[in-house]
């Protein structure tokens, strides 16, 4: 069984501007992963294409690409799952620059990541043993938590393309994570971050973040409970 794979590919030391190789090769079945044709070109045909990939098993999130004009995880993304018949289209996740090839420069999307202070803050004495929370109130906490912040959200996001400067769908919804959790104490010092134009209010639910997540997290609904808090908070 073979397929084609049209990949965009880009070396800022020789190239222009991007431009797109095929590469027909042999899949063996429907079942095999979009990541492991990526091994047999880099492996078997050009050894310089260049991708980020780690665990191989979806919780890294380093290998987000875009795939047929859809942002996905080169590693949980089986051949059945996309149109093989033609070729398959590999690009970089789009609005980030292109350092080479599929690998993108994700700094930006890490410092507004880090602006929405991602972590726990609790400055109260230590209790004895642990900060208690009940079993309710960390429920509201799984769905945000399963964030693996690959980008496929923030960069399949209209608001996020027009506008350089909002801190986009994975930072707002690790500002939930946090803000909604009972025992942080830093609650209004990021609600203080994502209330302005470029934050949560650059959010007009067009529903990309959910389609393209690949936790299947309903990013669009964690952000609108992110604005009734600030709403309530303004009353």
């Amino acid at each position: 069984m073979k397929v084609t794979l049209r990949i965009q590919r880009y070396n800022p030391e020789k190239d222009a501007e991007p431009y797109y190789q095929e590469f027909k090769i042999e899949a063996g079945d429907d079942k095999v992963r979009i990541l492991d044709l990526l091994h047999v070109v880099k492996w078997e045909h050009d050894g310089t294409l260049t991708f980020r990939r780690s665990c191989a098993h979806g919780v890294c999130g380093s290998d987000g690409i875009r795939i047929n004009g859809r942002n996905r995880l080169a590693c949980s993304t089986l051949l059945r799952d996309v149109n093989y018949k033609k070729p398959i289209v590999i690009e970089p996740l789009p609005s980030m620059a292109i350092i080479k090839d599929l690998v993108v420069d994700m700094s930006d999307f890490y410092r507004k990541y880090e602006a929405v202070k991602p972590y726990l803050v609790n400055d109260s004495p230590l209790p004895e043993h642990e900060r208690l929370q009940s079993n309710e109130d960390a429920e509201k906490l799984f769905e945000s938590a399963k964030c693996i912040l690959c980008a496929c959200c923030t960069t399949s996001c209209p608001s996020s393309w027009s506008d350089p400067n909002y801190v986009g769908p994975a930072a707002l919804l690790k500002a939930y994570r946090f803000t909604f959790d009972t025992r942080d104490e830093a609650g209004d010092d990021r609600l203080d971050v994502i209330d302005t134009p470029d934050g949560t209010w650059r959010c007009h639910t067009i529903f990309n973040c959910v389609e393209a997540c690949p936790k299947e997290i309903n990013i669009t609904w964690h952000i609108s409970q992110l604005k009734k808090r600030l709403a309530q908070r303004e009353m």
